[in-house]
């Protein structure tokens, strides 16, 4: 009964970090004019009607770090917050940035049969800390199943999915941290928290 519940709660914090990303990104996805082309006249026209502008508007915070993969995939770490529960969580986007919908690697999800099992994921991340020689594996409930977002199977073309990683914590005076993922280039991560 006690596992049932905690493997539970972990897939309902899973459920409500991923529900947390979405809503993130709903906030961060204010309409930015990339293309070069001119503001849309109506927009303008909506805001000189005496609503004004907020502090946040227009600008996007940079991603901590990005990790270049095949086929144009991108995975833009947002935050990496530690947790006074022992462990450190990864959020982020995957994004494809190819003309043509990509499949998602295999080789994301790792080697280890546990996880391999309970399908696509990015259970072959690994957080890295280079000064005190640890590598960090991300965690796995007690049924095998990697503490990350799952079902990952074909992104298609300017497709952007919010994504999470949940590692131990390394020691409190560790804040930089190389994440790597197989397939993907290496970045370093500033640990929040």
């Amino acid at each position: 009964m006690i596992i049932r519940f905690t493997a539970r709660a972990r897939r309902g914090m899973a459920a409500l970090a991923a529900v947390g990303c979405l809503a993130i990104g709903a906030v961060g996805c204010g309409g930015g004019n990339d293309d070069g082309k001119k503001p849309n006249p109506s927009t303008s026209a909506a805001r000189s009607n005496g609503s004004k502008p907020s502090a946040q508007e227009g600008t996007s915070e940079a991603p901590l770090a990005e990790l270049r993969g095949p086929d144009g995939l991108l995975l833009q770490i947002t935050s990496a917050q530690r947790d006074s529960g022992g462990f450190v969580t990864v959020n982020g986007t995957l994004k494809n940035d190819g003309a043509k919908s990509a499949v998602i690697p295999s080789q994301m999800s790792g080697d280890e049969t546990e996880i391999i099992k309970h399908g696509q994921s990015l259970g072959g991340a690994t957080l890295v800390d280079s000064g005190g020689k640890k590598r960090y594996y991300v965690l796995r409930d007690t049924e095998g199943r990697p503490l990350t977002t799952i079902g990952l199977t074909t992104i298609e073309s300017g497709q952007t999915l919010p994504v999470f990683m949940q590692f131990p914590s390394p020691p409190t005076n560790v804040t930089d941290v190389t994440l790597q993922l197989p397939t993907f280039s290496s970045g370093t991560v500033k640990i929040s928290g």
